[in-house]
């Protein structure tokens, strides 16, 4: 069975009633879509990879105990086993093996991906002049966006064998054309 974008977005629009978290999958779904390119899967996969960035926290709001089970199981029943085993690996912590370049550019761009957009959240003009050292200044600073796991976003950027400097510039790069999209254009 086909999974179509649309089709992943209205499972998340079901199961994900905030604003905050949707906006954070609309932003991974758009690094994602980025990095498939970027780290080799070519454009076969491009759609594929923007899935898993939309939905990997989908079951995240309603069922945060099950967190991503439901989701994956979802994903499973449908045969979409890649997309599913990428999903269930986005924390290392899960212990769950990064098999394919799917699997570690998810993690790679999940935890990161939310810590640049409350970056650009504290600066007036938002991501328009972001640049790496601000956002690994904030890094540093354990209480601003404190709930980002800073070894998740050193632990991505391992993973895909790039440093964190260029990774960080990458993210920003990618979102920064839907800064309007995403909330991040600033208050100027």
């Amino acid at each position: 069975m086909t999974l179509t974008r649309d089709d992943a977005w209205a499972l998340l629009l079901d199961w994900t009633p905030g604003d905050s978290l949707r906006r954070h999958a609309r932003a991974v779904e758009l690094v994602m879509r980025a990095a498939a390119h970027r780290y080799g899967a070519g454009d076969a996969d491009v759609e594929a990879w923007g899935i898993a960035g939309m939905l990997h926290d989908a079951d995240y709001e309603r069922w945060p105990d099950e967190h991503p089970h439901r989701v994956v199981a979802w994903l499973r029943e449908r045969g979409h086993e890649a997309i599913a085993h990428a999903i269930s690996a986005h924390y290392t912590r899960w212990g769950v093996p990064y098999d394919t370049r799917l699997d570690r550019a998810l993690l790679a761009c999940d935890e990161p991906t939310g810590f640049v957009m409350a970056c650009c959240l504290v600066r007036p003009d938002g991501i328009a002049s972001l640049e790496v050292a601000s956002v690994k200044k904030r890094l540093k600073d354990k209480r601003f966006a404190a709930t980002v796991d800073r070894d998740e976003v050193t632990a991505g950027a391992q993973l895909l064998d790039v440093t964190l400097d260029d990774h960080l510039a990458f993210l920003i790069d990618a979102l920064r054309p839907h800064a309007t999209e995403l909330g991040l254009a600033g208050r100027t």
